[in-house]
């Protein structure tokens, strides 16, 4: 599979794995790039800071010689600029940044041959990204997992309008979990795809048992946005926390509510499994999740079914015969 990610990236297949904030180590992001697609390590949430980050970079390259990227959350770390500085002199050739204004730090690679994602929610945000310099968008709809735009527009919508209004090439992310998806991305005109949940639910994976099996069991419709009142809106799975936090939400309760989504009761549930007190991020696609594979398997079925459907559409539209 050959699109402008591939080319540019240096990857086989144009699939990229999510930030994933507590999750996303050295483990599975070699995993990914061992696979074919482009693994990525969560800088923000590597326990250590920039020493933290610089021995996690240094562990991906034990596990794999393949591209992989840093993901910097800005608004998930006092100094995201030192994280990028750290990734910078280890040599780091892709970083991805959500969560946050990324101009400064496009600003700041400026000339340095640093190849760049930003995730976005809008059309003016992807426009930015592309007058900054910014190598590829990821244009994240609403059906996705973890912080949103505050738009509410599906991904079918949001990527052709991205499509239609910037140069760079674009991933798809929200609501893609399968061959399916990744057909339907490229059909749009898409380069490629971004999946976050769905990387949760495979073996190499940090995530607890319970996190990966929740997704299992969940429906479509079990999901809920959060943190609307604060402004950053985002997807999580449903439960008694994010019942909690809702209600926090509603009344007001705005440092009990600051609390009560903070880092430590995200990693209570995605790292210690402990889902009645704490809460995880998940997007709609938990309604496609049936199993927990490894990652090599996973990319490769994908891909086989993508090209199966996008066959059987090429099929469906063959010229009828002429007429008697």
């Amino acid at each position: 599979m050959r699109t402008r990610v591939t080319e540019l990236f240096g990857i086989r297949y144009p699939i990229v794995q999510g930030g994933l904030a507590h999750l996303a180590f050295a483990g599975l992001c070699a995993a990914v790039s061992n696979a074919g697609g482009l693994g990525q390590i969560s800088a923000a949430t590597i326990p250590g800071g920039p020493a933290g980050l610089r021995a996690e970079i240094r562990k991906v390259r034990e596990l794999t010689d393949r591209p992989f990227a840093v993901n910097v959350a800005i608004s998930a770390h006092r100094d995201s600029m030192g994280l990028v500085e750290v990734a910078l002199a280890e040599g780091v050739r892709i970083l991805s940044f959500t969560a946050g204004n990324p101009e400064p730090y496009l600003r700041r690679l400026e000339g340095t041959g640093v190849q760049t994602l930003v995730l976005v929610a809008s059309v003016r945000q992807a426009q930015k990204v592309e007058q900054l310099g910014g190598t590829a968008v990821i244009a994240v709809g609403y059906e996705g997992g973890g912080h949103l735009g505050r738009d509410d527009v599906g991904t079918m919508v949001l990527v052709p309008r991205i499509l239609e209004s910037v140069s760079i090439p674009v991933l798809a992310s929200g609501g893609i979990g399968d061959g399916r998806g990744l057909a339907a991305a490229l059909a749009m005109g898409a380069d490629g795809i971004e999946m976050g949940t769905r990387f949760v639910a495979t073996a190499e994976c940090r995530a607890h048992p319970h996190y990966k099996q929740a997704l299992v069991e969940a429906r479509e419709t079990d999901t809920v946005i959060i943190e609307r009142a604060l402004g950053t809106p985002g997807r999580v799975l449903a439960g008694a926390a994010a019942e909690r936090i809702l209600a926090l939400e509603q009344a007001g309760e705005r440092d009990a509510l600051i609390a009560a989504i903070s880092g430590a009761e995200n990693r209570r549930a995605a790292i210690d499994g402990d889902l009645e007190r704490g809460w995880v991020w998940a997007g709609q696609v938990a309604g496609l999740i049936h199993d927990i594979p490894a990652v090599q398997e996973l990319l490769e079925r994908m891909v086989a079914e993508a090209e199966q459907r996008l066959r059987a559409a090429l099929g469906a539209w063959e010229p009828a015969p002429p007429a008697a």
